[in-house]
């Protein structure tokens, strides 16, 4: 398959008569209904395996809480097991229809942030994998989350199948208007809560409306004075992390050898560095304050036995704290299948394609490759660990909630791809809707098979406990 992770080319700007019969060629070639097919293959490579080689380069006393928590249930072995998905997807044809793709566009991977406005917004929030590639590889996994999803929470054939409709209609009808306005437009648009959760009023009860008016109240309370309070204690009169083992770990315990001096000087140069891949204005506003601690912090699913830090900056006093998190990046699980980034550091990949895909990127997002205290070399990104950071509990989702919150996340994916990809020739491709969903709906019902089996087989060998019910 040839490969496509350079950078996404520029629509051609006049003839949208010629960018629209584009789409539809590519339709003849490849029709909507086959994207809807899904068999493993006789050479499907062993999910375990995929996994496993993964974890060469994982922390390796993390490794347990990966699996542990990946084993929990098929939702969670689907958020841990990208390089299995993007390996399956790779053995089917593709549209090449490229935009920068998140590159792992599961429901959990939505969420609330602020701007840098200050508003809350919706988008996307996890760019571990992205590259460019061909658009429905994010439609595809969105697709097989929300049935993944619906049938934890114990949603009935017909409740799933039109949760599915809600989710692609959703993108297609947003990526037609989309292909409707100028790039400027394009470029500028976003989803706000406020418009987000109005959009509900009709669909929802008081009861839904009120819970997820309490989810918006507590993502604008998450920020860094509330990650202050819940992960830093006072020693000896200093702001220090409160060590909670393995998920919380502070520098000197891991590394005995690296005193608080030490430590310094190491963060002093990471920031120095990383602070040049920020803007002018953004690097005065790091420089503004001063490192104060150092811990390892343990995240989300599939990233767990990366190497992950949290430092402690402090401004002007003890109200004004600033806490990064400075993550690894490692190579997309998309390159072995669409070919190599096209930036020098993994760090960088994320970040740029970060800032192609959201609709406003934190103030403070940058990277670099370092030479951690253990004398090793990764690539590595820096952001706010909180900034009005919300994601939404899917697992307790009922049917109409879900396919609003399904409706948000096809229309926040239509925008993302909008912005790198053409959307005169892919809203040509998918049509209003109905044929794309089908073939998304019938797809993500056989890969939810597909990863049951998978995910009762990732708990046997791996765990050696029997599957979670």
């Amino acid at each position: 398959m040839s490969a496509v992770a350079a950078p996404p080319p520029p629509p051609a700007p006049d003839d949208l008569a010629a960018r629209a019969q584009a789409g539809r060629d590519v339709r003849a070639r490849l029709p909507r209904s086959s994207l809807g097919r899904w068999e493993a293959s006789p050479s499907r490579r062993d999910p375990v395996a995929i996994l496993a080689d993964q974890e060469a380069s994982r922390v390796p006393e993390l490794v347990p809480v990966r699996h542990e928590r990946m084993a929990a249930s098929p939702f969670a072995f689907f958020r841990g097991a990208a390089a299995v998905f993007a390996a399956d997807l790779a053995s089917r044809d593709h549209t090449g229809l490229t935009v920068q793709l998140c590159g792992d566009a599961h429901l959990a991977n939505f969420g609330a942030f602020a701007s840098p406005e200050r508003t809350l917004v919706f988008d996307l929030n996890d760019f571990d994998e992205t590259l460019p590639g061909p658009f429905e590889w994010d439609l595809a996994r969105l697709a097989a989350s929300v049935e993944v999803a619906a049938r934890a929470n114990g949603h009935d054939p017909e409740e799933r199948e039109a949760t599915q409709q809600v989710l692609t209609r959703s993108y297609a009808t947003a990526m037609a208007e989309l292909a409707g306005t100028g790039h400027l437009d394009v470029w500028y648009s976003r989803l706000s809560l406020d418009e987000a959760v109005s959009s509900l009023d009709a669909v929802a009860s008081p009861a839904v409306r009120a819970r997820v008016q309490r989810a918006l109240r507590k993502a604008r309370g998450k920020d860094n004075l509330r990650a202050f309070d819940k992960l830093i204690t006072t020693v000896d009169g200093e702001p220090r992390f409160v060590s909670d083992p393995p998920l919380l770990v502070r520098a000197e315990e891991l590394l005995p050898g690296m005193e608080h001096v030490d430590q310094k000087a190491f963060v002093a140069h990471a920031l120095e560095a990383y602070g040049r891949t920020l803007s002018p204005e953004r690097r005065i506003l790091l420089h503004r304050y001063r490192f104060v601690d150092l811990a390892r912090k343990v995240v989300g699913v599939g990233s767990v036995g990366t190497r992950c830090w949290v430092a402690l900056l402090m401004g002007r006093d003890e109200t004004d704290p600033l806490l990064l998190q400075v993550k690894e990046a490692e190579a997309s699980v998309l390159e072995a299948h669409l070919g190599p980034s096209a930036c020098a550091q993994h760090g960088q990949r994320v970040v740029e394609g970060q800032k192609l895909v959201q609709s406003a990127s934190d103030v403070l997002l940058g990277w670099e490759r370092l030479e951690t205290p253990d004398g090793a070399t990764h690539d590595f990104y820096f952001r706010q660990l909180w900034d009005w950071k919300g994601s939404a509990a899917v697992d307790d989702m009922d049917p109409t909630l879900l396919g609003g919150y399904a409706h948000m996340c096809g229309r926040t994916l239509a925008r993302a791809h909008a912005r790198t990809g053409d959307p005169v020739a892919i809203s040509a491709y998918v049509g209003r809707g109905g044929s794309m969903a089908r073939a998304m709906a019938r797809f993500a019902s056989d890969y939810a098979d597909q990863n049951a089996r998978d995910h009762a087989d990732f708990v046997a060998r791996v765990t050696g406990a029997p599957p979670a019910a």
